[in-house]
């Protein structure tokens, strides 16, 4: 299912940029008066730290060594292997892997905070099946997201365990082994426990800013003691690199070279993120309340962007500096025997190796508590149908579980196995994410139609010759005339008024001329010469009514109701004059006409 997931992942990618621009960008993500919750410097934190921190420490190193060693195509340890080493980790950690988060993201923050639905994956589905969310479809759609979640959760929860235990071995000589790793899993899901209990606000919160801080220090320490003017060189010609391969990196799938390489890093890590959305996205959406979907897209696309393709530049590009320049070729054979221990053998080619890897085990620690304790408070909400408060005892119980599945999950067989589970989880999230995606659309295309509808809708212009009392007016707008009520009134009402103005016209020096035809469409025609002619017709035009209506039934057995609707030479307007008083109808006729002599003195000026 390799090309399945790539497809998804590249529609996922297409659907939120269209989203980002259109019109449907300026709808806010919860009441039009709402403001964020969080400061941009408390939002970006927290997402960072959720979204991807344990794999950045884990593959910051290992990964553009690997490629570098052993790439997809071509031959390794070569400038062009190096190249194409960094470009693949940008591809790995960028923009797609964010597209995923944002798709699930922006579902759950727009009906749960739009619409007031609760704050789980079902109620994406709204506009698809309607309140059948509550049937056993959306329990299943929630248990497939508690799966991957639990899945995804447990792999990153793996992965740094791994390099916790490296860390520890070391700086200590602590072994490394399962035994051990498991009872660090213990240890720090315990740790986890304490932030889950205080909350979002509490723990979840200041730990998140607190990763931050050091995860900056320390990409700062290795800039600065590195190759600071190759790796600013190196971070622009990278970005320029990966823009420019994003397209064919996307859709390669090395159909005419087999590989196994592709189902070990592109694949698992289209799995991984996706296995890791509902945790990702419902989190990133709690807290994103109040900002609108444009801003909400390009922050989650592009702000966590540039922080990844500076961490994997700066860390990334060391390394082979390390081995192309100094002939470190140990760094290189160490990170594919043992990625988990690449971090703190490339940190031992700088000062302060020891303190540095210290600072480095501490920050691989704090991003385990914050994926777990994040993680957990998302499946606990998920499991408590969108409530944000649920017993303590809960929170815990979700956050053991974790960290026993990532437990059985290495013994079981290590990182393989890891991304066996991820892969596998995450394949029916992502037929779901699908169907989220066309029911968001759905919502947002409609709400959008309807603030076009609410800025561009004319409504009955007032007369101070007759004006028109509120009750009449009212019954006006609510009922629903029948075809020869239309039909009677383009000829009563609207012929009669159209056939003054012409006659206005032809005092004026203006040639107008009033038809009509056997549909009962009305118009007038002015003439200008060799400039375009003035055209303003007035025609009934059936609909299906309101469920509210209550109408005779027509000859083809519908029930139908007509509206006398504006149309110019370009086409119709969308906007109905039932019922206008001829003041009214006169007063619309010289605003179009207005309009088209603007058009004209343009189109004059232009030439």
């Amino acid at each position: 299912m390799g090309w399945f997931y790539v497809l998804a992942v590249a529609a996922f990618l297409v659907f939120v940029a269209l989203i980002a621009l259109s019109r449907m960008g300026d709808i806010k993500l919860g009441p039009d008066h709402a403001s964020p919750d969080y400061s941009y410097k408390s939002w970006f934190a927290m997402l960072f730290s959720a979204g991807m921190g344990i794999g950045l420490m884990f593959y910051g190193v290992a990964e553009p060594v690997m490629h570098y060693h052993s790439p997809p195509q071509g031959d390794g340890q070569t400038i062009d292997a190096a190249r194409q080493a960094i470009r693949l980790t940008f591809f790995h950690w960028g923009i797609h892997a964010w597209a995923i988060y944002a798709v699930v993201a922006l579902s759950l923050a727009y009906f749960a905070f739009r619409h007031d639905l609760p704050l789980t994956i079902r109620s994406a589905f709204y506009p698809l099946i309607g309140d059948r969310i509550y049937s056993p479809i959306g329990h299943a759609v929630d248990t497939f997201a508690v799966l991957g979640t639990i899945f995804g959760v447990a792999t990153s929860l793996g992965v740094g365990v791994q390099q916790v235990n490296a860390g520890l071995h070391h700086l200590f000589g602590v072994s490394e082994s399962t035994g051990i790793q498991v009872w660090l899993i213990a240890g720090i899901t315990l740790l986890a426990a304490v932030s889950v209990g205080m909350g979002l606000n509490g723990g979840i919160k200041r730990i998140s800013e607190l990763n931050l801080v050091l995860a900056i220090a320390l990409m700062l320490f290795v800039l600065i003691m590195g190759p600071t003017v190759l790796l600013l060189q190196t971070l622009v010609q990278n970005t320029g690199d990966y823009v420019s391969h994003i397209f064919s990196m996307t859709f390669n799938l090395y159909a005419r070279e087999p590989t196994d390489w592709i189902g070990g890093w592109t694949i698992f890590y289209w799995g991984w993120w996706i296995a890791w959305s509902p945790f990702v996205g419902m989190f990133i959406a709690r807290v994103s309340r109040g900002r609108t979907i444009r801003e909400f897209i390009v922050g989650v696309l592009l702000v966590p962007l540039g922080f990844t393709l500076a961490w994997m530049t700066i860390f990334g590009d060391t390394a082979l500096h390390l081995i192309i320049a100094q002939g470190y070729e140990s760094l290189m054979h160490q990170a594919n025997d043992n990625p988990a221990i690449a971090l703190f053998a490339f940190l031992e080619h700088f000062p302060f190796a020891t303190v540095v890897s210290g600072a480095a085990t501490i920050l691989v620690i704090t991003f385990f508590v914050t994926s777990s304790d994040s993680g957990s408070l998302v499946v606990d909400m998920l499991t408590s149908g969108g409530e944000e408060q649920s017993p303590v005892w809960q929170r815990l119980f979700w956050a053991g579980l974790e960290g026993t599945v990532a437990a059985v999950l290495l013994i079981a067989g290590g990182l393989v196995a890891l991304q066996t589970a991820t892969i596998a989880s995450a394949l029916p999230f992502t037929v779901i994410m699908c169907f989220m995606c066309w029911g968001l659309f759905r919502a947002l295309r409609l709400e959008a139609n309807k603030r076009v509808s609410l800025e561009r809708a004319m409504v009955m212009p007032k007369s101070p010759t007759s004006p028109v009392s509120w009750q009449e007016r009212l019954r006006t707008v609510t009922r629903q005339p029948e075809q020869r009520d239309v039909m009677a009134f383009l000829s009563d009402m609207v012929r009669p008024a159209l056939q003054d103005i012409a006659n206005e016209w032809h005092k004026e020096g203006l040639t107008a001329q009033v038809h009509g035809d056997d549909d009962g469409q009305v118009w007038v025609e002015v003439a200008h010469g060799e400039e375009m002619d003035f055209f303003y017709a007035i025609k009934p035009v059936s609909y299906t009514p309101p469920s509210f209506a209550r109408l005779r039934i027509d000859a083809k057995n519908e029930p139908r109701f007509y509206r006398a609707e504006v149309f110019l030479r370009e086409g119709g307007q969308g906007y109905d004059i039932m019922g206008w008083r001829r003041e009214q109808i006169l007063s619309d006729v010289l605003d179009q006409y207005e309009r088209h002599l603007h058009f004209l003195d343009q189109v004059r000026d232009d030439g």
